[in-house]
């Protein structure tokens, strides 16, 4: 299988300009590409992790990447997706927030000579002569046709500001001075970034050629990814000061049964061939699955001795040899109503929840586990046989839980 092949398998590739050239040039080798990281915060988060394990893979495979970090197009604000402006940050804030990708980013993919670059588009984009960047860049741009772009035509309603309408321009100038200064050849990006991309190939198309050598491809799940970065608190984040090693590792212990191939294809460097075997896995089997998945991730960011931690205090956690000294309630035959105990009355029983409304809004909203299994059906029950023989382990959020025994 060629590299090209293995991620179109691995669901990586969706729309593509030029086919065949990019085969070409990703099976020999030959790729210079650059992916955007825009630094709207101090961390690199989950929502970021498809397109560095893309950036480490085609490396491994002998292609060049280059981190392009956004602080020069940052100070405008991507409306790609939004429903409202960005807010809007200083110099310094988006300076500090550079820094500390460029220190994430170090520890996942291989910078240096003849290796990964790093870049900021802050070089080329802050100290622009308006009027000669109009003059030279802008007179290649159609208005009418940038209406109907898809990052636009979400915002028309609310109302699109001028400066935001100038991010397509500023990202395929992005593209441009990569092009002339790096000899970059190829550029990635998420379903939501192809008419940005777009613009940035024709734009090198139109200024120095036809022949000129520039191609996009996107990432197929980059919104799921965005999506898939996201909790009820907050983001997932790839600095342990903000999501602990613990954390990170529980979030992909708790992805959905649906994603958990998926995930390992998108983001796992294990062999196709093992994968597609996981992917026959049914019942408890996916659980294990779910576990090589947490494991694998964690030991990518944060170190395989982390992962171990990780690993092993979840065992001693929600395993089956739960830590003796875990909050434990008993459950008697009082407890029971026609010969079961729902999932709402356990909540509690225990004093997970404050009544039963506030625990059947816990389980809509996805916040509820039992033995690490996301409960998603509010009328789940047991008997009291079945409590005495799983020694449910139940967990409203990420610290609120209770081990239940007849």
């Amino acid at each position: 299988m060629t590299v090209f092949d293995e991620l179109k398998e691995r669901g990586l590739l969706a729309q593509l300009t030029d086919e065949e050239e990019i085969k070409e040039l990703i099976n020999n080798g030959k790729a210079v590409f650059y992916i955007g990281f825009d630094p709207t915060a101090d961390s690199l988060h989950v929502g970021h992790f498809m397109a560095l394990c893309l950036m480490k893979r085609l490396q491994m495979a002998g292609n060049r990447p280059i981190a392009l970090i956004g602080g020069g197009t940052a100070m405008i604000g991507d409306p790609s997706g939004r429903s409202d402006m960005r807010t809007m940050m200083t110099k310094e804030t988006i300076d500090h927030n550079c820094e500390c990708f460029k220190q994430q980013m170090s520890k996942f993919i291989e910078f240096g000579e003849g290796k990964a670059m790093m870049v900021n588009n802050a070089d080329w984009l802050r100290d622009l002569n308006y009027i000669e960047f109009i003059r030279d860049i802008g007179a290649h741009f159609s208005v009418n046709r940038m209406l109907t772009a898809e990052c636009y035509k979400q915002r028309m309603e609310k109302g699109l500001s001028f400066l935001e309408f100038n991010y397509m321009i500023m990202q395929s100038y992005d593209f441009l001075s990569l092009y002339e200064r790096y000899g970059c050849n190829m550029q990635f990006g998420g379903d939501d970034q192809w008419s940005n991309m777009l613009g940035g190939t024709e734009l090198i198309r139109r200024k120095l050629g036809k022949d000129a050598y520039a191609m996009t491809i996107t990432l197929l799940l980059n919104s799921e990814g965005k999506k898939m970065g996201k909790t009820q608190k907050g983001a997932v984040w790839l600095d342990p000061a903000k999501t602990s090693p613990f954390e990170f590792f529980q979030y992909w212990r708790n992805v959905d049964d649906a994603d958990v191939i998926k995930c390992m294809k998108l983001l796992t460097f294990l062999p196709l061939e093992e994968i597609n075997e996981m992917a026959k896995w049914e019942g408890s089997e996916l659980n294990k699955a779910k576990e090589i998945l947490a494991f694998e991730l964690t030991k990518m960011i944060h170190g395989e001795e982390e992962a171990q931690k990780a690993l092993d205090a979840a065992k001693g956690l929600f395993g089956a040899g739960n830590s003796a000294d875990m909050p434990t309630t008993q459950i008697t035959e009082a407890d029971l109503f026609n010969g079961t105990i729902d999932v709402i009355g356990l909540l509690v029983k225990g004093g997970l929840v404050a009544s039963r409304s506030e625990g059947r809004r816990a389980i809509e909203q996805g916040g509820v586990t039992v033995n690490d299994e996301k409960v998603t059906d509010i009328k789940k029950a047991y008997t009291l046989a079945e409590i005495g023989e799983l020694t449910p382990v139940v967990r409203r959020g990420k610290k609120n839980f209770r081990k239940f025994t007849v």
